[in-house]
């Protein structure tokens, strides 16, 4: 496949994945904000996550929830605002549209279409959560259509690999700014907070109920880190995201992407084989830190390998 047709697949369905990631950071986020137990902080975790909070800062030194939903959401100067990620994915969509299915394409030009609506409307508090759930439902639609109608060859294994390498991230991220949060609390204030906090963070990726179903007891971080790093069988969690990355890698035809492979490998086998006591011994910030600097790598390895024009 041409690099070019490859990158934007690759881009079309991790912008996608992204436009749902930052929906559903800010529906949680907005939702703690009401809760008298939250503080500023949780309004900025969307910002943090995404890496853009110095410039919202320098835009709005106090901020609050509207102008967070309004720059995250549908701020057309920011490049990784939902608006932007949905105007990307269509861009690539469209030069790509010999390659992906007639369903496909209208699902996602569908979509930009109606963000463009949401746009020019704006938002508030009472449409915010329709919105938000409009662009989760968008994303759904989008992997399902994906998945029940692409051909198994590399236009669907790019467009699978954007998808995971993306959630990988996130999940990642999302993980990393919430600890740190909680533990910069005043100890006089954890009590209050840390469940809140944890389960704002669970139900951000989705795994809240599955968290209850698991472990049946009390929200600690240690169970947490587990379902959301190590374990298998939870969509979201770190070794899920590599068992699929893994996979995807070992379709793709050629030898371009050894060095690409070879990574996706190493950090599957070092989730298939840790244990949380041993992540929380070398410390879960640093183990998160690392991991982040690994999908990094594995997203540099995957461009120059197959993503790059010759």
């Amino acid at each position: 496949m041409l690099s070019r047709m490859a990158d934007c697949l690759y881009w079309m369905a991790r912008n996608m994945e992204r436009a749902e990631n930052t929906a559903r950071l800010l529906d949680v986020s907005l939702q703690m904000s009401l809760l008298h137990a939250s503080s500023q902080d949780d309004l900025l975790v969307p910002l943090d996550v995404t890496g853009v909070t110095a410039d919202f800062l320098s835009r709005w030194p106090k901020p609050d929830a509207g102008r967070v939903l309004d720059y995250l959401a549908l701020d057309p100067s920011v490049p990784g605002s939902i608006y932007n990620c949905i105007r990307l994915a269509r861009e690539n969509a469209h030069v790509v549209r010999v390659k992906i299915t007639g369903e496909m394409w209208e699902q996602i030009n569908g979509t930009w279409l109606e963000m463009r609506d949401w746009q020019k409307r704006g938002l508030d508090a009472r449409t915010a959560s329709a919105f938000l759930d409009w662009v989760k439902e968008r994303s759904h639609l989008f992997r399902g259509v994906s998945y029940g109608t692409m051909l198994r060859n590399d236009t669907f294994h790019f467009s699978r690999l954007g998808t995971f390498i993306e959630r990988a991230d996130n999940t990642a991220r999302i993980l990393n700014v919430k600890t740190r949060q909680i533990r910069d609390h005043e100890p006089q204030a954890e009590n209050i907070l840390d469940y809140y906090q944890w389960a704002a963070l669970l139900r951000s990726v989705s795994c809240f109920e599955a968290y209850r179903d698991i472990y049946r007891d009390r929200i600690t971080p240690e169970r947490v880190a587990e379902l959301l790093i190590l374990r298998p069988d939870m969509p979201r969690s770190l070794r899920a995201c590599f068992e699929e990355i893994s996979q995807v890698l070992s379709h793709v035809e050629g030898q371009a992407g050894r060095s690409a492979r070879r990574l996706a490998s190493e950090i599957r086998a070092r989730l298939t084989y840790s244990d949380i006591s041993d992540i929380f011994a070398e410390g879960l910030e640093a183990s998160l830190d690392s991991l982040i600097a690994d999908i990094h790598r594995l997203g540099s390895a995957i461009h120059d390998s197959y993503l790059e024009a010759a």
